[in-house]
Parts: C-alpha cells; structure tokens; sequence
C-alpha cells in the first residue's frame, strides 16, 4: 500500500508498536534533525523574555483579532507571559518536533520545513508539507484537540489557524491543505484537511490589517463578554481569556481557579465558590 498523509497515522502507530532499527544513516539523520529542533526550541523559549516589545506584522498573526495586531505591531505594553506559560509553549514546541521526527522515521515523505514564505510583502515560516500536501503541525489540550479530531475547526478558530494555513496555501497555489495535531494529554493523533472553500483570501486579509496598522486609533474591541451559566455572572471568551492585552480591553476584571481551569470573569453578580487568582 502506497504512504500518504491518509495512512500517516497508521504508519505511526504501527511502527511504534512494532518497533524500526536505529543504527543506520537514515534515522542518524532523523534524529539529528530531531535533536536540532530541540535545541531551537528551548533557545527561542529562553529568550523570549528579552524580546517582549513591538514586533512586525507576520503571517502567523493574520488570523488573530484586528485589535491584538495592532496592540503587537504598534508596541503596546500587555501582560508578559508567565513561566508556566512559557514552559507550556516550549512543550509545544516540543511535541510538534516529535511528530516531525515520527512522520520521517515512519517513512513519509518531509519537505520545505520553515520554508519562507511571503504574501504581500509579509514574511511567515510554513510548518513543511508531507507526501506533497502543505501541512501545519499542532499540539492541543484535549478539547480543544476534539476540533482537529472532528473536523470542526472551521465552526471554532479562536486563534486563526486557518487564516494562517491559508496564507502559505496562497503563496503555493494550494487548494488542499492539513492540520497534523497531537493531544498533549492523550498522545492521540489527527488529521484534518482544509480546502479552499474554507480558506480565507490572503492577500486582502494581509492588505486590510496594513491599513489597521497605518492608523492611530486601535479597532474596537475583538470579543463580547458572556453569560457564565446562570449566575448572572459574565465572563470572557477564549479568544479574550489568551490574549496579552485583555486588562486595556476591560477593567477590573476578576479570575477564578475551577478544576478545569481559570476562568476570568468582566462582571461578577454572584462570588464562586473557589479560589480567587490574579488575572495572568
């Protein structure tokens, strides 16, 4: 049977349980390759402190909210990240490289990894594309790894994924394209495919956010608050929850630490019944 990205996770499961040999020239390089990114990531990660400031618009961004771009770009001062943020980034980054390293020691075919890629003058790093289809690797907690897993990402992109698969689409000419996602506490692989029905227009997305970012004035507010249950209580969405500029967006806001994570509250009716966090 021929190797495909449709049979990538089979391959995989397949070749970790029956076992491969590691003492030839080929998986040297594999895991060499491996090591490297390893080694990339964790630089990048313990550095990133340093480099907290404004930042040019990147394809990457494209499918964020108008508002937290042009807080980005234009260098305003947010809320810095965590050290539990940043090892939680770093394991990311980390898991992403295994599935690399996975895919070629399974015998699928890797090219152009951070390949530069350019739309309208705006600089981005595609993921790579396996056995010939553009591909963007991601880790996921478990819920949000449902999305990949049911191929629901289109109904809920809160952190713009497909915009930013859709600019190095464009760039290529692609009209498919594909998410490898892991869930970071299950090990559980997917694959989802995009097309270019869902895709967005690149080049006007990127023409648009330059605009943003020529004026002055910030775009409204990216999200509405809503409706915690039937508290009476009001919270912030996901896409407001991660975002490094919620405080200059709404005030006096209030965090609350539930078992399946801190939820961040912008109008309080009713105190909950757990521990009160600072806001991060």
């Amino acid at each position: 049977m021929t190797k495909n990205i449709d049979t990538l996770i089979p391959d995989i499961y397949n070749m970790l349980e029956q076992g491969v040999d590691t003492d030839n020239a080929e998986m040297d390089k594999f895991l060499d390759d491996f090591a490297s990114q390893v080694r990339e990531a964790a630089s990048i990660i313990l550095q990133e402190g340093k480099r907290e400031g404004k930042t040019n618009l990147r394809l990457s961004q494209i499918g964020k909210p108008d508002r937290q771009i042009w807080y980005g770009v234009k260098g305003v001062e947010g809320q810095p990240l965590s050290g539990q943020t940043r090892i939680k980034f770093l394991m990311g980054h980390l898991l992403e490289a295994v599935l690399i390293m996975l895919t070629k020691a399974a015998g699928h075919s890797v090219e152009a990894e951070q390949e530069e890629v350019t739309v309208e003058g705006v600089l981005g790093h595609q993921d790579c594309i396996i056995d010939g289809v553009l591909t963007d690797i991601k880790s996921a907690s478990s819920f949000a790894f449902k999305k990949f897993r049911d191929n629901k990402l289109a109904e809920d992109d809160p952190f713009g994924y497909i915009a930013q698969i859709s600019a190095y689409a464009t760039r290529r000419g692609d009209k498919e394209a594909a998410f490898f996602a892991i869930d970071k506490n299950s090990g559980e692989l997917a694959i989802t495919k995009v097309h270019d029905l869902e895709m967005i227009d690149a080049n006007a997305r990127v023409n648009y956010l330059k605009g943003i970012i020529d004026t002055d004035t910030p775009p409204p507010r990216c999200y509405n608050d809503v409706p915690d249950g039937k508290s009476g209580n009001r919270k912030l969405t996901t896409g407001c929850t991660y975002c490094g500029y919620k405080t200059r967006c709404w005030d006096n806001l209030r965090a609350f630490k539930y078992s399946n994570g801190v939820r961040i509250l912008t109008h309080v009716a009713k105190t909950p019944d757990v521990e009160e966090v600072a806001v991060g």
